[in-house]
Parts: C-alpha cells; sequence; structure tokens
C-alpha cells in the first residue's frame, strides 16, 4: 500500500476535526475572475476592534420531520395534558405554565448563544423542543410502568427511591436521548459536530424541564401543604437547577455529536447507547441527593455545572478555530482573500462585517454570507472525514457556487 502524502501544515489546528493522511484533499481550485471580497480589502471599516460605519439551510427536506414531530405530539397531548390537569387542577396548571416560562427562557436563551456560530435551522429547533415538552414526556409515562412489572418493595419508602434514583434516569434519559438519535439519522446533514449536540440536547432537555415543571410548579399551587410552597419549589427548580436536565442530556448529546463526524448509520446507534450512560449517571447522582442537599448540590452540582460550561467554551473555541482553517484552504485555491478569511472567521469581524452591511441595507445579505461560508467549511470537513465524500464533494461545489451569488449580493 503506497505511503499517504503528509498533511499540509495546520491541516489539524485542534483537537477537533482531526484528519487521517489517506483522507486529506485539496480544496479544488477557483479557475474565473479573481474574487472580490464582500468587505473592503482587509474587512469592513473597524472590524479588527475600532468602531466602523445565516444562509437558511434548504429545508424543504426537514418538512417531513416537522410534520412527523407535530403529529406525535398532538397524539402525547392525549397522555401527557390529563395527568397534569388531574394533578395541578385548572388554576394549577396555568399558574405553573407562567411559572415555566423563566427557566424555560433561561436555557433556550442559553442555547441560543451557544448556537450564534453556525445557526441550525429553526425547523430542527422545532423538532428538538417539541420531542422534549412532549414526545419524550409521553414516552416516560409508557415505559415507567414496564420498570414496575414483577418487582416488589419492602417499604414504600423503598419503592420512592427506586422510581427517583432507577427508573426516572433510565426512563427520562432514553426518552430524551431517542430525539437526538432521530435527528442524528434523519437530518444528517445539519448535525455536524459535538457542538450541535449540545445545541439539540439543550433544547430537548428545556422542553422536557417546561412541561416536568408544569407540574411540580401546578402541585405547589393547587397544594402547597402536601407539595410544597411555590417559592422553594421556583427557587429550587427555576433558580438553582433550570440546567439540571440540559447537563444531564447534554453528555449524550456530546457523544452523538463527536459521532455524527463518523457519519454511518450504527454508529449513532452505538453512540445513543453509550451517551445515554453518563446522562443517566449525573441525572441517578442529582436525584440521590438527600439530606445533605445544599453541601452536595455545591460540593459536586456547582462544579459539575461550571466544568460543562467550560466544556462549552473549548468546544466553541475549537469549531472557530476549525471553521478558520478550512476556509483557509480554500482561500488557499482562490475562494477567498486571507483578509475575508480574517474577517469570517472571528466573531468581532462577523460583527464588524453586519454593521457595515447594515449601514448599507445589506444586513440579511451578509447574515446568509456569512452562514454559508461556515456551512461550507463544515462539508469540507465532512469530506475530510473520509465518509461519503463524492456526496460531499457534489454538495461542496453546489455550496461554493451559492457562496460566489451571496457575495456578489452583498458587494451590491
Amino acid at each position: 500500500m503506497p505511503t499517504p502524502p503528509p498533511l499540509p501544515r495546520d491541516a489539524n489546528p485542534s483537537w477537533m476535526g482531526h484528519v487521517q493522511p489517506q483522507d486529506y484533499r485539496p480544496a479544488p481550485g477557483h479557475f474565473g475572475p479573481a474574487v472580490q471580497p464582500a468587505a473592503p480589502l482587509g474587512g469592513p471599516p473597524g472590524w479588527r476592534g475600532v468602531p466602523g460605519p445565516a444562509a437558511p439551510r434548504r429545508r424543504g427536506g426537514l418538512v417531513w420531520l416537522t410534520f412527523a414531530v407535530t403529529l406525535l405530539a398532538f397524539a402525547s397531548l392525549f397522555l401527557v395534558v390529563p395527568p397534569l390537569l388531574a394533578s395541578t387542577g385548572p388554576a394549577g396548571f396555568l399558574g405553573g405554565f407562567v411559572a415555566s416560562l423563566f427557566p424555560l427562557a433561561v436555557v433556550l436563551l442559553t442555547v441560543r448563544v451557544i448556537d450564534r456560530w453556525e445557526p441550525e435551522p429553526k425547523r430542527l429547533l422545532y423538532f428538538a423542543f417539541t420531542w422534549g415538552a412532549a414526545v419524550s414526556i409521553a414516552g416516560t409515562m409508557l415505559l415507567q410502568p414496564l420498570f414496575l412489572v414483577g418487582a416488589e418493595f419492602p417499604s414504600e419508602a423503598a419503592l420512592r427511591t427506586y422510581l427517583v434514583t432507577v427508573q426516572a434516569p433510565i426512563v427520562e434519559e432514553s426518552a430524551k436521548g431517542l430525539g437526538l438519535l432521530v435527528l442524528l439519522l434523519a437530518a444528517r446533514r445539519h448535525f455536524d459536530g459535538p457542538v450541535d449536540g449540545v445545541v439539540f440536547a439543550f433544547t430537548i432537555a428545556a422542553g422536557f424541564a417546561f412541561t416536568e415543571n408544569i407540574l411540580y410548579f401546578g402541585r405547589a399551587i393547587a397544594d402547597p401543604v402536601v407539595s410544597g410552597d411555590l417559592a422553594q419549589v421556583f427557587v429550587l427548580r427555576g433558580i438553582m437547577s433550570p440546567f439540571a436536565h440540559a447537563v444531564f442530556t447534554g453528555t449524550t448529546g456530546l457523544v452523538m455529536g463527536f459521532a455524527a463526524r463518523r457519519g454511518r448509520a450504527w454508529t449513532a446507534v452505538m453512540a445513543f447507547a453509550v451517551g445515554v450512560l453518563p446522562a443517566m449517571f449525573l441525572h441517578n447522582r442529582w436525584n440521590s441527593m438527600g439530606e445533605n442537599f445544599l453541601a452536595e448540590y455545591v460540593l459536586v452540582q456547582v462544579p459539575l455545572f461550571l466544568a460543562a460550561v467550560a466544556g462549552i467554551v473549548v468546544l466553541r473555541i475549537a469549531e472557530n478555530r476549525l471553521t478558520r482553517q478550512r476556509l483557509l484552504e480554500y482561500a488557499a485555491a482562490g475562494w477567498f482573500t486571507v483578509d475575508e478569511v480574517e474577517m469570517l472567521a472571528t466573531t468581532a469581524g462577523r460583527r464588524a462585517a453586519l454593521r457595515w452591511a447594515g449601514g448599507l441595507g445589506r444586513k440579511r445579505q451578509m447574515k446568509e454570507f456569512v452562514a454559508a461560508v461556515t456551512r461550507l467549511a463544515n462539508i469540507r470537513q465532512r469530506i475530510l472525514s473520509g465518509r461519503d465524500v463524492p456526496l460531499h464533494q457534489a454538495e461542496e461545489r453546489l455550496q461554493l457556487q451559492r457562496v460566489l451569488a451571496l457575495r456578489a449580493a452583498v458587494a451590491g
């Protein structure tokens, strides 16, 4: 077997998206007229820090996925809503719904920040939230009784402990993780790596926690003596732990995001089977906190949350570096100028580019151009992974032409 040629310098700018020598392929050459930067040469005025004056992905193929999850969610409501109303009453349900909006908004705003570099299609985010808020709740309700078949417990306390520490982590994380598996199998073109996995996982978890919070807050409103005072329940679930489910399911999304770069169906299934295990473990640890809740919360859960924040920051930095390197390879082939890459591959550069384009009334076109370029970098990364290369090269050719058209629209 011939020895593969050595990788170009900086082909692997970080641990994310590592390229094997035998899989590396140069970017296709640009043989037309020399490209004209979308903004003035060197970037728009002030893009390096001094103030100066997402292409939507093709969504037609996502319509059926949106339709399917809508039908599933509608059917799930007949299973989910009656028990909620029975536990909370109409007033408790309405009050719980309103109170649940606060932690939901906190998590979804965080998702928006994480997803800013390469925004996911809104249809897929809708799928993820709807799956979490309705489908996974219904799935949990259907699966829970199976864990009691043939089981015997010495006391009611032992039964409650089993339900909280064993049944709930296994069933709930499996139900939420299945939504990630569906996304990875059915919308693989939009599932580009671990950051996408975290975004989808957080969105599913936000939906699940939203419906669950309606139950807890609603019961506190309906019967504070039995279920606890609403203020106490809200502090616990809405302030101290709005990200609990997100962190649990985020580990599944992280594992499946790395598997997304492999691109095979069996890899996705294996990643789901492996990824739910840390989610179940973290869920179990959270639900197992008892009399020493506050100490364990401060000494264990808070550090875990901070570690999750640090991990997401590291992922974002690695993703940004990878985008920059892949665009530099296109620049070497003549598709971009180096200054243009520096503008497109940095947060400060993108912000300044949008300000500059907004001053000319072309902010929408610039957003589309930036999103298309980011998608192009992801397509190149999939090519360099060695999987489905001809398919992704055909997509690359189409995307390059789209980038040229969008550049012309920005330049006016």
